[in-house]
């Protein structure tokens, strides 16, 4: 899939590949104990989860591999995705598949392509191999005391959430008694344009993007670590993946420059990831 709208772009391409390409040669060697980009946690089991779907199948940390946090039980073969009993697989597989798709066009970094994201569960030793991950429609969770654990170490130790697709005051009330549960010494901030991840590849005009769900201004917000790197990005009253999942379509229902901000959104944060 290639969009015809990423043709000419301004960006810092080739600096910001250079230090991605650097950052993943260097990737393999680390181990877990001093960041998250290496070895499963101390030679760590994996999961074991209910369904083959999930979970790493092969290890490609050593390029960038979309991945997805899954935050309720499934029952074994149940369908996911669009319209499913599981609020956490919206978009699932498609979105992630067009934006490697696309990240991998607009740079020079090596991505997992043609193939579907791997999910898991924050206390899998396996997701601190990957530093990014997407997790959506956070005011459905449901964690344990051991993913929550999960959460925090991945976090702490350098990875990244993109956190998307979710609305409404009761929605935001449970994602953020999870961040306090896992981050207690760490606030929920909103983001304005200046802030590094809206210029690291794309330079991003405006913050102001049209709302997907008509039921509220998109914010951007964020939680910082003791360093001020961003942990996570947090779309509220937002969904990028939805206009990832519908860029495929020759019918999409949503506006070309949408989807293509939606794309300019997304690379930022990779490239964001990877590079703090």
């Amino acid at each position: 899939m290639k969009l015809k709208q990423f043709q000419s772009y301004k960006a810092k391409r080739g600096v910001v590949a250079a230090m991605v390409a650097a950052f993943m040669a260097l990737a393999g060697s680390l181990s877990f104990t001093g960041d998250v980009r290496g070895q499963a946690a101390n030679g760590q089991k994996p999961r074991q989860y209910e369904d083959d779907r999930f979970g790493e199948k092969k290890d490609e940390s050593d390029r960038f591999k979309f991945t997805r946090i899954k935050t309720s039980r499934v029952y074994p073969g149940d369908y996911i995705g669009d319209n499913s009993a599981y609020p956490w697989s919206h978009d699932y597989p498609e979105a992630g598949l067009h934006f490697s798709k696309i990240l991998s066009e607009l740079s020079k970094l090596q991505v997992v392509l043609d193939e579907n994201e791997y999910i898991f569960t924050f206390d899998d030793p396996n997701l601190m191999k990957y530093p990014f991950a997407y997790l959506c429609e956070v005011g459905y969770m449901q964690l344990s005391d051991q993913e929550i654990t999960g959460m925090r170490e991945y976090l702490l130790r350098g990875g990244f959430l993109l956190v998307d697709d979710f609305r409404s005051a009761r929605q935001m009330q449970i994602f953020q008694y999870y961040v306090k549960q896992a981050l207690p010494e760490f606030e929920m901030k909103p983001l304005d344009i200046s802030h590094p991840i809206f210029n690291c590849f794309f330079s991003i005009k405006t913050l102001d993007v049209r709302p997907p769900y008509d039921r509220g201004k998109p914010e951007f917000l964020g939680v910082e670590d003791k360093h001020g790197r961003l942990m996570m990005i947090i779309n509220f009253n937002n969904d990028v993946s939805d206009y990832w999942q519908w860029s495929g379509d020759p019918y999409q229902p949503l506006p070309a420059e949408d989807t293509q901000g939606a794309y300019k959104f997304g690379v930022n944060y990779a490239f964001y990831a990877l590079t703090h």
